[in-house]
């Protein structure tokens, strides 16, 4: 796993946690901490040159994330949140336990409550306010149904957090050798990967 000073593409302000997995071709610039168990993965961009980015524990950052800050705020990430590909999230916050959809774009002020799912490809204007237990989608999104998502969403958070132990040992097919069914079980989740 790379270490702040190892990791390559990144600033002198950034803060990365002993037990984070950076891949080498993320970018990241600014004051940018990321917590324990964090995984950011290939050519992720993270910039915070005014205020602050802070991605929480055992959250997973994927594939071609874009995260800036927006104008006068900060990003935050949860904890065990799963930032799918290519989602862009812009001065926002994101409550624990939240699955972002692949494509999806959150824009400045807005608060997603925790254990909540965005769809993928739903744009949440400047300032959406998501209550905790929300499933959202649309553009621009709306919420479309409550329901605890949480369990699934620490799932898959878990499963990221397990792909990069792997890739840091130089492993990268862990979840075809796992017992993801019993994996998932100890989530209270009834389904695998």
């Amino acid at each position: 796993m790379l270490r702040g000073s190892e990791a390559p593409r990144s600033g002198p302000l950034v803060t990365i946690d002993p037990d984070a997995f950076v891949h080498p071709t993320a970018l990241i610039y600014g004051k940018v901490s990321l917590a324990a168990g964090v995984s950011v993965w290939p050519n992720v961009v993270i910039r915070a040159e005014a205020y602050e980015v802070a991605i929480g524990e055992g959250s997973n950052i994927q594939d071609f994330v874009m995260i800036h800050v927006g104008n006068g705020m900060g990003t935050h990430v949860g904890r065990n949140c799963s930032i799918t590909h290519r989602v862009t999230l812009h001065g926002c916050t994101i409550g624990d336990d939240v699955l972002v959809g692949i494509g999806a774009t959150i824009m400045d002020g807005c608060v997603i409550g925790a254990n909540s799912i965005i769809a993928g490809g739903a744009f949440l204007k400047e300032g959406t306010i998501v209550p905790p237990n929300s499933i959202v989608a649309g553009i621009p999104a709306v919420v479309k149904a409550t329901r605890d998502s949480g369990p699934a969403n620490r799932f898959n958070a878990h499963l990221y957090r397990m792909n990069a132990e792997a890739f840091a040992r130089g492993e990268h097919r862990v979840w075809a050798q796992a017992d993801l069914a019993a994996e998932a079980a100890r989530f209270g989740v009834d389904r695998a990967f």
